[in-house]
């Protein structure tokens, strides 16, 4: 993975064996590798801001967000959410499946140690930014920009960047050509959140 783009991952062969004893889902898979340097600045910060905006200060695990989250999970009463990062993300979606299991939340922590000791941040990102499942079947910033807008992802808006990384929560329960009331809030906080945080680009260069 330092050196070699992935032509697909077994998350991608998973869900296009589902969608054969499956009609809610399509058996297509959509899915083109973009290099991090031509993504759109926009959508980087955005995911950023969405998932986890102590990607570049921690290794994998973001420790903070995982007591907070416990702390959370004890005064609602209810379990807690998991305080997943980028890197456990990428880890999940480039080599594993998707699921509660402890099997995988196992495996998931081994490839996450191993993604942070031997690659970079910038290409954890990279990885991240084009195997991240975006919709039924498709996988990536462009294959997204692409099957919702019919355009590259180089020509997103603002707005559209902003929804489609409020979407990566939950890609397959929100369609953003139509979004509810919860996508837009997310898409909304992202859109304030650009104004008031600093994206560290020169740390993907």
């Amino acid at each position: 993975m330092r050196f070699i783009d992935p032509p697909f991952t077994p998350l991608m062969g998973l869900r296009r064996i589902q969608a054969k004893f499956s009609a809610r889902h399509r058996s297509r898979t959509l899915y083109q590798w973009l290099p991090l340097r031509q993504m759109p600045l926009a959508f980087l910060k955005d995911a950023w801001i969405s998932e986890d905006q102590r990607f570049f200060q921690h290794h994998g695990f973001d420790f903070q967000e995982i007591q907070r989250d416990i702390k959370e999970s004890e005064k609602k009463g209810k379990p807690a959410r998991g305080a997943s990062t980028i890197t456990m993300q990428c880890a999940r979606s480039t080599f594993l499946w998707q699921g509660r299991s402890w099997a995988r939340k196992g495996f998931e922590a081994y490839y996450t140690v191993l993604m942070e000791a031997f690659l970079s941040k910038k290409r954890i990102f990279e990885l991240y930014a084009n195997v991240i499942e975006m919709g039924d079947g498709v996988y990536g910033v462009q294959a997204a920009a692409e099957y919702y807008y019919r355009a590259p992802a180089a020509s997103l808006t603002r707005e559209q960047a902003a929804l489609l990384a409020a979407m990566l929560p939950n890609p397959r329960g929100w369609d953003p050509l139509h979004p509810d009331a919860a996508l837009v809030k997310r898409q909304q906080h992202i859109l304030r959140e650009e104004k008031s945080v600093r994206f560290p680009i020169e740390l993907l260069r």
